[in-house]
């Protein structure tokens, strides 16, 4: 699967101000569901809080994963908050999150949606995207950093 299958400009915000985990969450689910009108904003707010109960899904270098699995949802989907300013995301480095990438998948997805996360987490570990990623300047340039990105050899 492609990350554009996924994710498209609509669901990207950059320079986002929260100062909490919670409110992070909140505006990825308010994102999601811009576009996606069968989905309820609470819903996927509330699935993304239980998954972060069972463990962070921050997983370092200032980046968190949260996922959630919805009903009504039909295909996997996804949304990426860059926050002006770090918050406190319980990360398995314990350094603060600024770059957030959120995916709802259907209740009865399992290969795919764990395809994806690995995915993520290959791009994100990549130093080199998180940098490029961070100096973007809007929107379009995330979306063609995250679509274009091809694992290292």
């Amino acid at each position: 699967m492609q990350l554009s299958e996924i994710i498209n400009v609509n669901r990207i915000k950059k320079g986002v101000d929260v100062l909490s985990k919670k409110r992070a969450l909140e505006e990825l689910a308010n994102l999601i569901t811009q576009d996606q009108v069968q989905l309820n904003a609470n819903n996927i707010f509330d699935s993304l809080i239980s998954r972060e109960r069972l463990g962070s899904t921050g997983v370092g270098y200032g980046i968190a994963i949260p996922h959630g699995r919805i009903q009504n949802c039909e295909n996997i989907t996804g949304a990426l908050i860059q926050l002006n300013q770090g918050v406190d995301f319980d990360a398995i480095d314990n350094q603060p999150v600024d770059i957030l990438f959120a995916l709802i998948v259907p209740e009865e997805s399992t290969d795919e949606h764990l395809q994806v996360l690995a995915l993520l987490a290959s791009m994100f570990n990549d130093e080199n995207f998180r940098l490029k990623l961070r100096q973007s300047q809007n929107e379009d340039e995330i979306f063609q950093l995250l679509t274009k990105w091809q694992k290292p050899d």
